[in-house]
Order: structure tokens, then sequence, then C-alpha cells
């Protein structure tokens, strides 16, 4: 693609070494903890008032994007809410995005890997000397040349 960021370029970058379970799932964790320590810290800049410290910011940060939300920490002001709104987004929209184009890839590779490990697809002259020799069968069984 032509028209290719630099954020989508480095996208396709994690999901081509994205090969195995292992390495998706430590995508998902870096994405999701990224995304929950930012916030956090963005929060208690954003909303001193109702999180005056690191670690409420963190906290409220880590309920927000688990979608736990307890409420015993709610943003106030416009920033915190506009925070809020994209952390929960982040949290139910990104990481589903992140999970379903890893596993697309997963599924992708795996016809791939199937006609690797079988000895690959059988070949347009393959299934002529097949059909060759099936009517040669058919010839022999009704006695026919």
């Amino acid at each position: 693609m032509a028209d290719e960021t630099r954020l989508e370029g480095r996208f396709e970058g994690v999901l081509e070494r994205a090969k195995t379970v292992r390495v998706a799932a430590v995508v998902i964790a870096a994405a999701s903890t990224s995304i929950t320590l930012g916030a956090g810290l963005l929060m208690t800049v954003a909303d001193h008032h109702n999180f005056p410290s690191i670690g409420s910011g963190l906290w409220w940060a880590v309920q927000t994007v688990t979608t736990v939300g307890y409420g015993d920490h709610v943003p106030a002001t416009v920033a915190g809410r506009l925070i809020a709104a994209l952390v929960m987004l982040a949290g139910i929209g990104f990481l589903t995005v992140i999970t379903a184009a890893i596993t697309s890839s997963f599924v992708s590779r795996s016809p791939i890997e199937q006609t690797t490990s079988s000895g690959g697809a059988p070949t347009a002259e393959q299934f002529r000397q097949m059909d060759e020799r099936l009517k040669r069968i058919e010839a022999a069984l009704t006695g026919r040349p």
C-alpha cells in the first residue's frame, strides 16, 4: 500500500514477528501495559484533584482498561473524562483489534503450513496423470480399449 503510515508499517512489522502464540501474547501484554501506564500518568496530570498521586491514577487506569470500573476513582474534569473515554475505547476496541489481527495472521498462515507439511498441493500435471490412470482402470474394468 503506497499510503501506508509509519504506524501502520510498524504494526505490520510487529504482526510479521508474531509467528507464535507466545510472541502474540507479548504484543498484547505490551500494548495493554503501555495504555494503562500512559493513561494513569496522564490522568494524574489532567485531573490532579481527584487523582492526587500516580498510584491513584494507575489504579483508575487498571480498572478502566480492564472494564472493571469499581467507581472509587472517577474523573471530574472534562480532560479527565476525555482520557477516560479514550481508555475505555482502547480497552475494548484496540486490544480486540490487535487480538483479531494476530488471530487472522495465524489463520492465514495455517493453510500455507498445512500445504508445506503435506508435501505441497497437487499440480496440474499430477491431476492429468491421475485422470489418465483412472481412464486406463475404467477401460480395463469394462473391457474397452
